[in-house]
């Protein structure tokens, strides 16, 4: 069976375009460190160099999972690997702006529940349409802001 050459470029742009739609469609997966604080490796093993203590709750962004250890990802974009134990699935976002605007419902123009200082972590509650998400501060409070201005989602 002979193919032309236009039916190889074809399959080809097709398949490409194949691969472009699952890449896309693949969700970000999230997780947390759990309630002990982890230790962050260059390798996946205890014997890797260890290159940093991630608080308690910090989001990080799973990469990659092999066996007992993934390869995360943290807010800054530096890559490291972790226990898996080590983390949880709660979720929780860090704030990535200067002072982010918690609002009492999903809307600009509505009041402001409290504001979150660059750094502080809040604890996922739900995503909300329109890009924002409801969010809880360990106070109690709760309120949602725009997802552009956290990392974690």
């Amino acid at each position: 069976m002979t193919m032309s050459r236009t039916t190889t470029v074809s399959h080809l742009i097709a398949g490409a375009a194949l691969l472009l739609a699952a890449s896309a469609s693949h969700a970000l997966d999230f997780k947390s460190v759990g309630a002990a604080p982890a230790i962050l490796y260059d390798a996946p093993s205890t014997k890797g160099s260890k290159l940093f203590v991630a608080p308690r709750g910090m989001p990080v962004e799973i990469v990659l999972s092999y066996g007992d250890w993934v390869k995360v990802r943290d807010a800054g974009g530096d890559l490291a690997w972790a226990e898996a134990r080590a983390l949880s699935p709660k979720r929780t976002v860090v704030v990535k702006t200067a002072s982010a605007k918690v609002r009492t419902a999903a809307d600009d123009n509505s009041p402001l529940a409290f504001t979150a200082d660059k750094g502080v972590l809040l604890d996922l509650v739900e995503v909300a349409a329109g890009g924002w998400i409801k969010v809880r501060h360990r106070d109690g409070a709760t309120g949602f802001v725009k997802s552009s201005d956290i990392w974690g989602n």
